[in-house]
């Protein structure tokens, strides 16, 4: 079996994936959700005309002349509307937000008036509508102010509330199941002997499903043994996505392909021409997809970036293109080979020119975790690309988790 291309990868990952259920939720646990559906606003918004100052609201025809002494018949505060109508040289106490008195037309601010007992001056004129919020000056009802596929943060959660929805209907976040293998791994917290090293993938995974909008299963540490990984793999059958990392190689103790086929799963491919990455298993069993993942700390991630990304946000409904930018190449490359490579880099900006500068490591081992955290992107080389010359452009997939 020869290595598959990664773009082929992506398309038989994502090819026929339906997105998740729907389900409601109350607002204060909206953040970060995908709304399924369409929000139209059910009132207009303001639901009256308001006042956007404290002051008075008039006629403006009675101060077109100014200094105009008006009889104030009232108060309008927030939230307490003043039932009555203002007529010819009257004015009413009116504050931020409070509702506008029938026959008013414009609200004086307070600095430019100066009240006695029941009678104000007005020492500045004022046009029809000053200080007034209209009726649906920001959204009526009926318009649709959110539309389906909107990933809700505090803006959106705010409008939502300002028009009276106290539930959202969102997509259910897709379960994410997440298995390490390996003799030689131990849990943080844990001794381990000198012949073993600290299991870090399964959180940095778990991190990066919750970022993009799943939901991890930690199914835990199994060792390298056919029988204990199938079972651990066995525990995760009901999520959406079930996710190995460690022995897809085919080294000795590279157990998780036997497991699979211990389970009747058939793989799809396990094998593609990426760098870091290349031992990537693809299989379906029954709704479930299952990416095994390469054992090495930065190769994991770039594999998720690259392929467990997009299938989380096509099990959201949402659009599954990854970002890439454009970018000057600081530094001459080589000739690449028949693998799309994936070098982790600074971005800079250009002091003369304001351009963003890729300035990849010299050294990019799939084990060196620090280099990736240090990383502003990936510069992006497709299979058998020409070599690059400083200052020429490169493609870059910004690292954003």
């Amino acid at each position: 079996m020869g290595l598959l291309p990664v773009e082929e990868a992506k398309r038989r990952i994502l090819e026929g994936v339906e997105p998740t259920e729907t389900e409601e939720v109350p607002l204060m646990e909206a953040a970060g959700r995908i709304l399924a559906e369409e929000v139209c606003a059910n009132r207009d918004q303001p639901p009256f005309d308001a006042s956007s100052m404290d002051g008075y609201a008039v006629r403006a025809e009675d101060i077109e002349g100014v200094p105009a002494i008006l009889k104030v018949v009232g108060e309008a505060p927030a939230g307490h509307a003043l039932d009555v109508e203002i007529g010819p040289g009257e004015a009413a106490r009116i504050f931020t937000g409070g509702p506008v008195p029938k026959g008013a037309d414009c609200v004086v601010m307070q600095e430019n008036t100066g009240r006695i007992g029941n009678e104000v001056t007005i020492f500045q004129s004022a046009p029809k509508g000053n200080f007034i919020r209209p009726r649906g000056m920001d959204f009526r009802n009926g318009e649709v102010l959110l539309k389906q596929g909107t990933r809700l943060g505090a803006r959106q959660i705010n409008l939502a509330a300002s028009m009276n929805r106290p539930t959202l209907k969102v997509r259910r976040k897709p379960v994410v199941a997440i298995l390490a293998t390996g003799d030689e791994l131990v849990l943080p917290g844990e001794t381990p002997r000198e012949d073993q090293i600290i299991a870090s993938n399964s959180y940095g995974l778990a991190a990066f499903v919750k970022a993009h909008g799943g939901e991890p299963l930690d199914l835990g540490l199994a060792p390298d043994d056919r029988e204990a990984i199938a079972k651990a793999i066995d525990r995760g059958r009901e999520a959406d996505v079930l996710v190995t990392i460690g022995g897809a190689s085919v080294g000795d103790h590279d157990h998780v392909k036997d497991a699979f086929e211990s389970l009747g799963v058939s793989l799809d491919f396990w094998k593609i021409a990426m760098r870091p990455g290349k031992p990537l298993i693809f299989a379906r069993r029954d709704r479930q997809r299952i990416l095994g993942m390469p054992g090495n700390p930065v190769s994991s991630l770039v594999c998720s970036l690259v392929f467990l990304r997009p299938l989380i946000a096509a099990l959201l409904g949402i659009p599954t293109e990854q970002q890439v930018i454009s970018a000057i190449a600081g530094e001459d490359l080589p000739e690449n080979d028949e693998r799309q490579d994936h070098l982790r880099c600074r971005l800079e900006r250009d002091e003369r020119t304001g351009e963003l500068v890729a300035l990849p490591w010299s050294r990019q081992d799939s084990a060196m975790l620090r280099v990736f955290v240090e990383a502003d992107g990936l510069v992006v080389r497709p299979p058998h690309a020409p070599a690059v010359r400083k200052g020429q452009r490169v493609n870059v997939i910004p690292l954003d988790f």
